[in-house]
């Protein structure tokens, strides 16, 4: 039945409590009472036959996935891999240091963390792409294990990811349930009431496993030995409930409450020590974590890039960004064999049905479920994918958390954000993306693009491709015509001076619909011989500060026109940037409440159309 005895899990298990109490001791912080109440499972998940891994191959593509969804419980998975010999064993008290690789929650910089995981809620997303990617994707054999704890089921990211795992088959994915019946302050919802655990997963399509003895090591065998029976003749998703003590092993900090985010004092520690029957320091034996097959990806396809046909788009033309969009995916999709497009439910209105439609196999619905869908992104990022994801621009907002989590865990996300400002009409206020600048703005090393034409989306989607990074790339509802030669070229970081002369007074920045905005002003003011500088300010993170330098530096200032709130949006963005108290920086931004109606009364209320633009910009040569 089982490849090591139970003796020899018991040892290592009490050796994981060991090193999850020292740990938290020495550093002054952390969670111990959570890692003991999972020590007993997670001994045999790693090291009985169940989990494969090449350990000295933290990367290798068939390895299985553990991910700690309560990544509180940190100091013991990092225990895990130290007794598995990924890393030295005193290099545990290095926990929680300026220093240290092993952090206060899991993040990248230990080699054996696939995410980033603290903020709950968000890890059984996480294994929602590490199970697509290997049951559709890679077609590779390897399971994904997400601990998760009771407190945080209350998430609702958790259910979303519940749903799309049975919608998706993912009986290569297994859900781990810690019951331990404390959260941070006092008792969860549903304690120890194990049957309403497993009716909620049952409810979702998952078989469920009790594990009404947590601490059993028999009877974790044998919800083992189930699981692979359930696995071998079911394709639902699997979750082993289990009952648990919080603080199991030392007697005082048992079912206690209060001892959530609290360490042993070192005179508390020798006690414990001593209950546990450890008061003198494990040995270093390394125990073996089974091999998985030396198995590669499956290739996606193989394209010969040289056939691959340029769109082109002649000057005049009228398409509204988002369906050029839904073009250049098709385009890039027979180059990169690794790029996936996943939609919330509104492919029709972003255009990602284009893909959809070409490439059926890489494209996955994910239905209106905006947290989980950037998780699972992120998982596949992990994977080697290019998630494309796309939503009205609107609805990223309510994944903000998952967003920024994706930074911490080195996520390559690119975000596609529809139907952004005032420009979108009738639908109103609530499905118009009036934040959506700020937000990505916040994100650590993020790029936001705003293409203003066809040309300039098809370019920068390729760009979004081949970075590193999360991107951010605002799309209209609105068409526009198209200003750009097919072979304008286009970089993060650039911008573009779509009107010049040595005549001019003012330089108008615009991106989106308020660029097709400045154009109809300059056209009227130049009627009167006044002429200004247009400016397509596409790359809104980073900054092209070169060019309006230029712009400050020939021109008696900028006005800024943007659709989108002041607060954190494109005027601010130039205005932290250049940081010259003698610059002149004028701005049109939404001021007014929004509300329904025809794009272009919208544009006039706000006071951010062209005829707006024509009012500041006399105003301003007047000044």
């Amino acid at each position: 039945m089982n490849n090591i005895n139970t003796e020899k899990l018991k040892a290592i298990a009490m050796e994981l409590r060991y090193y999850s109490l020292v740990s938290t001791t020495e550093a002054g912080s952390g969670h111990p009472t959570s890692c003991l109440s999972i020590a007993d499972i997670m001994a045999v998940l790693m090291f009985n036959g169940d989990f494969k891994y090449f350990i000295d191959n933290p990367n290798h593509p068939n390895n299985d996935r553990l991910i700690f969804s309560k990544g509180h419980a940190a100091p013991l998975f990092y225990s895990l891999w130290a007794l598995a010999g990924g890393i030295k064993r005193d290099e545990l008290l290095t926990l929680r240091k300026f220093n240290s690789i092993l952090e206060g929650h899991p993040t990248p910089l230990f080699p054996y963390t696939d995410v980033a995981t603290g903020s709950l809620g968000q890890g059984l997303s996480a294994g929602v792409g590490m199970a697509l990617n290997a049951k559709y994707l890679d077609n590779l054999p390897y399971n994904t294990y997400v601990l998760l704890g009771d407190g945080e089921l209350t998430e609702g990211s958790n259910w979303e990811a519940a749903a799309l795992a049975s919608h998706y088959k993912l009986n290569n994915l297994t859900a781990i349930v810690d019951i331990n019946k404390l959260e941070q302050t006092e008792p969860t919802m549903y304690e120890w009431d194990l049957g309403s655990y497993i009716n909620k997963f049952e409810a979702f399509g998952w078989r469920t496993i009790i594990l009404d003895e947590g601490h059993n090591l028999i009877k974790i065998l044998e919800a083992f030995e189930q699981r692979k029976k359930i696995m071998a003749e079911d394709e639902r998703p699997i979750a082993i409930i289990a009952k648990t003590i919080k603080g199991k092993g030392v007697s005082f900090i048992e079912d206690k409450i209060n001892w959530h985010g609290k360490v042993l004092t070192k005179e508390e520690l020798s006690k414990a020590l001593e209950e546990i029957g450890m008061i003198r320091k494990p040995t270093e034996i390394i125990y073996e974590i089974t091999k998985p097959e030396d198995l590669t990806p499956l290739p996606l396809n193989n394209v010969d890039i040289s056939t691959i046909e340029v769109i082109k788009y002649n000057k005049g033309d009228i398409i509204a960004t988002r369906k050029a969009y839904g073009n250049s995916l098709v385009r890039l999709g027979k180059q990169y064999s690794n790029l996936i497009v996943m939609d919330g439910g509104t492919q029709n209105s972003t255009f990602a049905e284009t893909f959809q439609k070409a490439f059926p196999e890489r494209f996955f619905p994910m239905y209106i479920a905006e947290q989980n869908m950037v998780s699972t992104a992120l998982s596949l990022s992990k994977r080697g994918k290019i998630p494309f994801i796309s939503t009205f621009a609107v609805f990223f907002t309510r994944a903000f958390d998952q967003i920024r989590m994706s930074e911490y865990s080195n996520g390559n996300i690119k975000f596609v954000g529809s139907h952004s400002g005032v420009s979108i009409g009738e639908d109103g206020s609530s499905q118009m993306a009036l934040e959506d600048i700020a937000m990505f703005r916040t994100l650590f090393n993020s790029v936001v693009l705003y293409p203003s034409d066809a040309v300039a989306t098809d370019k920068l989607v390729e760009e979004a491709a081949k970075h590193k990074g999360n991107v951010f790339i605002r799309t209209t509802r609105k068409d526009a015509p198209v200003i750009y030669d097919s072979d304008e070229k286009f970089i993060i970081g650039g911008s573009k001076i779509v009107k010049e002369s040595v005549y001019d007074l003012i330089t108008i920045v615009g991106a989106g619909v308020t660029l097709h905005e400045a154009i109809k002003a300059y056209n009227e003011l130049i009627k009167e011989n006044i002429f200004i500088r247009i400016v397509d300010l596409y790359s809104i993170k980073p900054l092209d500060i070169k060019t309006l330098t230029k712009c400050i530096r020939e021109t008696k200032g900028l006005l800024i026109v943007e659709d989108h709130y002041p607060e954190g949006g494109i005027a601010e963005a130039v205005r932290s940037a250049i940081d010259n108290a003698k610059t002149r920086i004028y701005s049109l931004a939404v001021n007014k409440m929004p509300r329904s109606g025809k794009p272009d009364e919208l544009l006039d209320y706000e006071e951010i159309s062209y005829k707006a633009i024509i009012s500041k910009i006399k105003e301003a040569i007047n000044l």
